[in-house]
């Protein structure tokens, strides 16, 4: 059964690595993109948070974790830490509505592909995430019904990170990831004109633009976990990540489309105008990513159960990309509030397989930091998981399961309301490379 039910996680996860968009959302239009990067299963199954490190999962919130260990105890008998594999993959459905009509759409996406390697009081990660995704069709309505611009945009931003972590002491690690950051964003935008008699006219007007985008950045990250007595533990957590700059190579064309009078589908390409960005400084710009800064804690008995609460807070009015102008939208520092937790019955019961499953919950509430038409877009999610142990179970090795559901935007001022339902589903495999002989 186990075997059967890795390779259905397998078949998912496949599935969402070949889509070709992670998202339906309509605000995906703005700034880069919606947001992926989230963490690991384990973390959105408990609202989001990232403040729980232990040294079996790998943790892709805060890099102090590659180093997280307790070598002293039960269950690697002194000796080094598993190395941690994980992959993960999720897919989404959403219902979208406004004052004027309802739509629904669906989308999937490879979440993560993660290792971290523990050496002595150091630990490496290394993996590869999608940190931004875009997917949208929007269209521009008159008082009179009719669509007079139609939006459309895909592609976005990806992360291959390279992390180092360092065990200062028996309770304090400290890490820092190496991010490279690179992707496309693609977006294209039909004027649609229309005939004396009120029907879409056979040649429309479309403008392309396309940004290619590259660039470092880094987060820092530090836990600290103390024993308060002999059954409970705190835990605190701080991440920062300094603001950077992308490089985005861009091109943009113009060109007359033949259209589809029903569904405006472009059909055809009757020809093409490229834009001269150059000389508008355009064709090759730097935009902004802001500074994020994460503050976490929680309490618990190792091994039983864990509560924790998380804010972030990040200096999105610093955002900036000179190659659009909107003057409808406009971005406002964001924060985030996350609390979630989980609970063991018996991680090491024998008789019960239900006894050592995770049992995983959270809620978070988030001012995204987009603005549009003076609202501020905020959303709200409450999420649910299961750890289901898999494989040698002295290695704590897991397939997990998440469940979100959420609210983003508002219906006022005509902007589009979003209820989201998404799907996560990971494989947690550790492995052990370092085992020390016992016999000569």
């Amino acid at each position: 059964m186990i075997k059967r039910f890795i390779v259905i996680c397998i078949t998912i996860i496949s599935s969402a690595a070949f889509a070709q968009q992670g998202t339906g959302s309509p605000y995906s239009f703005y700034g880069i993109g919606s947001l992926m990067a989230k963490g690991t299963v384990e973390n959105r199954s408990m609202g989001g948070i990232g403040v729980y490190l232990d040294s079996i999962h790998v943790n892709l919130r805060n890099p102090a974790s590659y180093a997280t260990s307790n070598v002293k105890s039960f269950p690697f008998n002194g000796e080094s830490r598993p190395v941690k594999f994980a992959f993960a993959g999720s897919m989404s459905n959403s219902s979208l509505e406004s004052n004027t009509g309802s739509a629904t759409t669906n989308s999937a996406i490879f979440d993560y592909l993660a290792i971290s390697i523990p050496v002595g009081r150091f630990g490496f990660g290394f993996g590869l995430t999608p940190y931004t995704s875009v997917g949208y069709q929007l269209d521009d309505i008159n008082d009179d019904g009719n669509i007079v611009n139609r939006f459309s945009g895909e592609g976005g931003l990806n992360k291959v990170f390279a992390g180092l972590g360092y065990q200062v002491s028996d309770k304090l690690s400290i890490g820092v990831d190496f991010n490279y950051n690179f992707g496309n964003i693609q977006n294209d935008v039909i004027e649609v004109a229309y005939g004396t008699d009120g029907s879409v006219i056979q040649y429309q007007t479309n403008e392309y633009t396309r940004s290619d985008l590259s660039g470092l950045n880094m987060n820092f990250g530090v836990s600290y976990k103390t024993m308060l007595n002999e059954e409970l533990e705190l835990s605190t957590t701080a991440t920062f990540a300094p603001g950077t700059k992308l490089s985005s190579d861009n091109i943009r064309s113009y060109s007359t489309v033949v259209v589809d009078g029903a569904t405006l589908d472009v059909t055809g390409i009757a020809e093409i105008i490229e834009a001269d960005l150059d000389a508008n400084g355009l064709e090759n710009t730097k935009l902004t990513l802001p500074s994020t800064f994460t503050l976490g804690a929680g309490i618990g008995a190792p091994k039983s159960w864990f509560v924790g609460a998380e804010y972030t807070y990040q200096n999105s009015s610093d955002f900036s990309n000179p190659l659009y102008t909107n003057l409808s939208s406009s971005f406002e520092n964001s924060s985030k509030y996350a609390i979630g937790g989980f609970y063991i019955p018996d991680y090491n019961a024998f008789s019960s397989y239900l006894k050592r499953v995770v049992y995983r919950a959270g809620f978070n509430f988030a001012n995204t930091g987009l603005v549009i038409k003076d609202e501020s877009i905020n959303e709200f999610g409450i999420s649910f998981g299961l750890g289901l142990p898999v494989g040698n179970r002295n290695l704590f090795s897991n397939a997990n399961l998440g469940l979100e559901f959420g609210q983003r935007g508002t219906t006022n001022q005509n902007l589009i309301k979003e209820n989201f339902v998404n799907f996560n589903v990971s494989l947690s495999l550790n492995a052990r490379w370092f085992e020390q002989r016992k016999y000569n």
